[in-house]
């Protein structure tokens, strides 16, 4: 592949990558304040709702890692944004908690059975084994930035339609201002769906011979595979950093609940948190190919488990708010450095490339869980009326996370002959 197509292939992935996750998440994490007052719903029914999507997706992913090995990515990352995308039109109605249940049960499949194993896969064939932590932390760290752009350039819409005194903004005010949000988005992802389909370069059509043979691989090797400890470590690792990541759906109600800061200024918090991830992941990604990723993830883990002490513990109660949002920083930091990281690892393994949407599929089963039990989680910790109490007690919970993390790598790391530290 020449350079140029090589630079338009990576591009096409980040911005497909992300795109599909714009609707049924990044609304959420950004917007959540003023989603929960437009739909009149919890963070316990947000909780439920998204509680669906990962039971649906779990299925999925198991399934598209054949998909993956066996068809190319140009036409399932296509597929899968244009059925996303049909989703966003039904959400733009503001339907009710039941139907919101049924749409993001629906999104777990669209946006996982065609989509997930392939993007890895793809990616993974981008680089080579010397830069897998580059390859993922432009795959994560670009994805970071394009979900930051588009929720910056949303975060200005309500100011469109909220009266300047925030006092004065009504019911009518925020559905009409989240029904601009979504249909903005939703046009979003159909462009996306456009630009890979036509961007991303196809691949020749195999064989019958070949098909059949991609099979037996996926069967055989692939779940051999699967019993050995450094797939199960890898398993533990991403349920841990994927933890960390849901969890950062309840930072804008954190600086609204306990910071009192208004609608308007929440929203610009969640946004600030998108900026991050592209900073951290290219950042560190980039670093783990002079070192180790997987001793990176040790570092990461380390960080979120103080920080998340910090917070829930009240160390930081008596403290000027700046320093509170300094440490959910650098817990930001280190989580989204772990998204450039947890897949990079796949290379320090030596999984074979030709079961590696396969293996994919089967290790994000177990990884993604998070999907279904954090928002329940912490839905059912905070409440409808949330105060600093019912947060610190989430976040007290949240720090057995990274501290299992923190073990699943070092056993990972012994278990493939590196040294633990």
């Amino acid at each position: 592949m020449s350079k140029p197509n090589k630079a338009l292939s990576i591009f096409a992935l980040i911005v497909a990558g992300e795109a599909v996750f714009l609707l049924p998440f990044i609304l959420m994490r950004v917007f959540r304040p003023i989603i929960r007052e437009a739909f009149v719903i919890t963070d316990l029914q947000i909780g439920k709702a998204q509680a669906l999507y990962g039971i649906t997706a779990m299925i999925s992913y198991i399934f598209g890692g054949f998909f993956a090995d066996k068809m190319e990515a140009r036409k399932l990352l296509a597929a899968s944004l244009v059925l996303t995308a049909l989703g966003g039109f039904w959400m733009i109605t503001i339907p009710s908690f039941e139907s919101l249940r049924i749409l993001y049960g629906f999104w777990g499949v669209s946006t996982i059975l065609l989509f997930w194993a392939a993007l890895i896969k793809a990616t993974r064939q981008w680089g080579n084994e010397n830069n897998q932590g580059l390859s993922f932390g432009l795959l994560d760290g670009g994805r970071g930035a394009f979900a930051a752009a588009i929720a910056t350039f949303g975060a200005f819409i309500p100011s469109l339609f909220f009266p300047e005194d925030a006092t004065q903004v009504t019911y009518e005010d925020k559905v009409q201002t989240m029904q601009y949000i979504i249909g903005f988005v939703t046009v979003v992802v159909l462009l996306v769906a456009i630009f890979v389909w036509r961007m991303l370069p196809g691949q020749e059509e195999k064989s019958k011979d070949q098909e059949e043979n991609i099979v037996s691989i996926d069967f055989k090797a692939a779940l051999k595979l699967i019993t050995k400890p450094k797939v199960i470590f890898h398993m533990l690792i991403i349920v841990c950093a994927y933890s960390a990541y849901k969890i950062t759906d309840v930072y804008a109600t954190y600086a609204k609940d306990v910071w009192d800061y208004s609608l308007e200024e929440a929203s610009f918090f969640g946004v600030l948190i998108q900026w991050l991830r592209p900073v951290a992941a290219i950042t560190i990604g980039w670093i783990a190919d002079k070192f180790i990723p997987s001793k990176l993830i040790l570092t990461c883990f380390v960080a979120m488990m103080l920080c998340s002490s910090l917070i829930g513990f009240g160390l930081l109660d008596d403290l000027p708010v700046l320093m509170s949002i300094f440490t959910f920083v650098l817990m930001v930091i280190g989580t989204y450095a772990l998204r450039g990281l947890y897949f990079a690892i796949i290379e320090e393994a030596k999984i074979p490339l030709a079961v590696t949407g396969t293996l994919v599929g089967i290790i994000s089963f177990i990884g993604y869980t998070p999907d279904i039990f954090m928002s329940l989680l912490s839905g059912y910790m905070l409440g409808e009326n949330p105060t600093v109490v019912e947060y610190q007690h989430l976040f007290q919970l949240f720090t057995l996370f990274p501290l299992v993390g923190l073990l699943a790598t070092l056993g990972f790391r012994k278990v493939i002959g590196t040294r633990v530290v």
